[in-house]
């Protein structure tokens, strides 16, 4: 076979080498937040776009992954029936019915709305392992999930109250 003439196999495996590279670099180009490398949200902004949003607090929890101290958050004792919002694009993500008192000083849950959030595996911690949670549109870090929660699931949802927002049943 001449080695000029390309095979049908090798013409292929270009063509996809190169849709991929192409693709990699759209997605770059156009600054697609991706949570673990693989994850592309919906919603996608700039970090400008998100402080001017979301205002400094609020970024530093749902963009950077910080923590917000116990005991500080508004949240923390609502009681009312309601659903829980991601605080950076409105997804609903957690009901009131599964909101419970962990005693950790962050709002917990012991599970969320169905397709609401995203997970994966956190390693910033030097000796522990934890399973960080976060919104599945935005992206928004909301907290960490835990095995030491409630029936009926036994998972504890600790989120950070900043990385929410409330509405409250209609009377």
């Amino acid at each position: 076979m001449n080695e000029q003439i390309l095979s049908r196999r090798d013409f292929l495996r270009g063509s996809l080498k190169l849709a991929v590279i192409g693709a990699g670099s759209a997605a770059l180009a156009s600054g697609v937040v991706q949570a673990d490398g693989t994850e592309v949200f919906e919603i996608v902004k700039t970090d400008q776009e998100w402080l001017k949003l979301l205002g400094k607090d609020r970024f530093a929890i749902l963009r950077e992954e910080d923590t917000e101290r116990p005991g500080t958050s508004a949240l923390l004792n609502e009681k009312r029936k309601g659903i829980y919002h991601c605080a950076g694009c409105d997804l609903p993500v957690y009901s009131s019915e599964t909101k419970y008192e962990s005693g950790t000083g962050w709002p917990s849950f012991y599970d969320s709305l169905p397709n609401a959030i995203g997970t994966r595996e956190d390693r910033k911690l030097i000796f522990s392992v934890r399973t960080e949670i976060h919104c599945r549109r935005c992206g928004g870090h909301f907290g960490h999930v835990f095995d030491d929660g409630p029936a009926p699931t036994g998972k504890r949802h600790c989120l950070n109250g900043l990385s929410l927002t409330f509405k409250p049943e209609a009377a």
